[in-house]
């Protein structure tokens, strides 16, 4: 029995040698065929011997086509490719690549982007250099006028009004203060400052103006008193070119009188500039 059994196993490795290369290269459809065939009925039982011989005529390999070399392949082994796989030919593109072309022409201006938002402010750059001296201005035009004047003689009130003429002369600058007429012209437009003083007389009243042009400005007044006392008026106006300012006493309605005599003086009157019409 032992024989037998190893009988068995050397014939189906024979089979295994001889069919296994010839059912991996036998195509699709001869495939199922022979499945099909399989279903059917089997054949009788052969012999050993008459198997074998009919085995070795049927696949006995012819000279011009001779099978691979016999190999012994499992159940579970997959199945040798046919053909063996060609490798892709690799080709180095640096090789290919030619000489570097001409410059094109300058194609035309695209449109304008829309505007940015405004960037953050940049950081303070160094500070420059001293630039050099530039040339010499223009003399800074001064303007300047005034003039105080005295008068050393009472004067009394009548039937008209009476310009107060001065006969004392302290500061007259360009001569803008006229001592005949007892008015100041005005040759230098802005704005002045003036002051009128003078003593009362006793028992007699005290009514003087001051005048720019024909208008009565501000008024200098003292009631009548049984002693008589310095009385003072000032005040600013602006004056245009030719202007005219002086003091007028008012006319006899009432008696009306400023005092003073030769030895002292006791009336004045004084103005000067205190900004230039065109001075900011």
């Amino acid at each position: 029995m032992g024989s037998g059994v190893q009988g068995l196993v050397l014939g189906c490795c024979l089979l295994l040698a001889f069919w296994g290369p010839v059912l991996s290269h036998m195509p699709r459809g001869q495939q199922d065929l022979q499945e099909q065939e399989g279903t059917q009925k089997p054949p009788p039982p052969m012999d050993h011997t008459e198997r074998d011989e009919d085995k070795q005529e049927k696949h006995s390999p012819s000279p011009e086509e001779e099978l691979p070399a016999s190999r012994c392949f499992r159940c579970c082994d997959p199945v040798a490719p046919m053909y063996q796989a060609i490798p892709v030919p690799q080709i180095n593109i640096t090789i290919l690549k030619g000489e570097k072309g001409d410059r094109g022409d300058r194609g035309l201006q695209g449109k304008y982007g829309k505007t940015g938002s405004v960037g953050a402010r940049g950081h303070i750059g160094p500070k420059g250099q001293k630039g050099s001296m530039g040339a010499p201005g223009d003399r800074c035009k001064n303007h300047y006028a005034a003039f105080s004047v005295g008068r050393k003689k009472p004067l009394h009130s009548n039937d008209y009004y009476q310009t107060v003429v001065f006969d004392t002369e302290f500061v007259n600058l360009y001569g803008h203060f006229n001592m005949f007429t007892g008015r100041f012209y005005c040759y230098v437009p802005g704005i002045y400052f003036f002051s009128l003083n003078v003593h009362t007389w006793n028992q007699k009243e005290t009514y003087l103006h001051i005048m720019r042009n024909t208008e009565e400005v501000v008024i200098l007044y003292a009631q009548v008193s049984d002693r008589s006392i310095m009385q003072s008026q000032s005040l600013m106006l602006e004056l245009r070119e030719q202007d005219e300012v002086w003091v007028r006493l008012f006319k006899g309605e009432r008696e009306n009188a400023i005092f003073s005599d030769e030895f002292d003086t006791y009336i004045t009157f004084s103005g000067y500039l205190v900004k230039h019409a065109t001075e900011p």
